[in-house]
């Protein structure tokens, strides 16, 4: 008799589940579902076996029609704990130019800045194999998370920082940072301000740390103090600039010439709170950021630029190829990243002719 756990809610319906598909076909639950979606390494013989269970127990892939036919549902689907943030628009951007050329559809996943509704989502979306491969946006997935994945063989590519476990695409954010940090050094600033990025979500976001590390590292290589009052915290947006920027201004004693700003976001935002009071940039000031945003240049931001379109792009055709039975296609890879030198920055007024 088919049981009706939890687990049985993860592959069919009817309390059939893909364990019991896999244990009545005398194969793992991984072969099940590549051979119900259609996937490539099951040979032929396997695959009408476990077809013929399958049908036998009525256990049904997908929550489409086609479930059995085809198996697949041509939809890769992209989690993102954000949508409204420069980075995740512009890497859902990238991800659906290479779906539209190959014929996939996208399905979002936005979480909305909170890890609430997790649960659900990988114990009954993913898991009724609505999607056949998952990009992940700037998130670490849990080891249950990960298990749910593997069992129904689910290709998983991360983009936007290096994850435990999985592959991973994305710039060396620690090399980033510190990139941006030593061009405030070699112009000459000595009193450098943090404005780092803080995840006051429960999504696992390991950049902002990274960022903070390699600030700290560079400051006490070159020998330079790190003030806590000149440690100031965002969540990477415009508005969380100013605040930050208000709050550091406000804070009696002296004052950095320069602030290192993890995101370009935040560092627009310190430019349009220092206009406002009367802080030149980069007279008075000078401020470099992280991304070259699409607002960058015309603001004229000195920042490390990346492509955030371009890596999602690129791990959205290792998961289309590893689907089309490319084995190895999904693996870890660096993205570039570059200085980008515009108006915000100069040596600091001490040290002008």
């Amino acid at each position: 008799m088919a049981r009706t756990t939890e687990r049985s809610q993860r592959g069919g319906h009817n309390g059939v589940s893909i364990e019991d598909v896999a244990a009545a076909a005398g194969v793992s639950t991984a072969t099940v579902s590549r051979a119900v979606r259609g996937l490539p390494r099951v040979s032929p013989a396997t695959r009408e076996k476990i077809l013929e269970v399958a049908g036998n127990l009525g256990y049904v892939a997908s929550s489409s029609a086609s479930g059995l036919a085809t198996g697949r549902t041509k939809t890769i689907g992209v989690l993102a704990p954000f949508v409204s943030r420069w980075f995740f628009s512009k890497a859902i951007e990238g991800a659906d130019r290479e779906l539209h050329a190959r014929q996939y559809n996208l399905s979002l996943f936005n979480l909305g800045g909170h890890g609430s509704h997790r649960e659900r989502l990988f114990s009954k979306t993913m898991v009724y194999k609505q999607i056949d491969a998952l990009l992940v946006l700037c998130m670490a997935l849990t080891h249950e998370e990960l298990d749910h994945l593997q069992k129904i063989d689910i290709p998983l590519v991360v983009v936007g920082g290096h994850v435990e476990e999985c592959a991973y695409i994305g710039i060396d954010d620690y090399a980033a940072a510190s990139t941006a940090v030593r061009h405030l050094i070699d112009l000459g600033h000595r009193d450098i301000a943090l404005l780092h990025g803080d995840d006051e979500t429960d999504l696992n976001f390991d950049v902002p740390r990274v960022r903070i590390l390699a600030f700290k590292d560079v400051m006490a290589a070159a020998g330079l103090p790190t003030p806590p009052e000149w440690d100031e915290w965002g969540d990477f947006t415009v508005r969380s600039g100013q605040e930050a920027f208000r709050r550091l201004w406000s804070k009696p004693g002296p004052k950095p010439s320069a602030i290192f700003c993890a995101s370009d976001e935040m560092a627009m935002g310190v430019i349009f709170e220092a206009a406002r009071i009367g802080v030149r940039v980069p007279e008075d000031l000078s401020v470099v950021g992280i991304d070259n945003h699409d607002f960058a240049d015309a603001m004229g931001l000195t920042t490390v630029g990346q492509r955030p379109d371009e890596q999602a792009e690129l791990a959205t055709k290792m998961l289309l190829d590893e689907l089309d039975g490319v084995a190895g296609s999904v693996q870890s890879a660096v993205a570039p990243h570059e200085l980008i030198v515009r108006r915000t920055t100069a040596p600091p007024m001490d040290q002008r002719p």
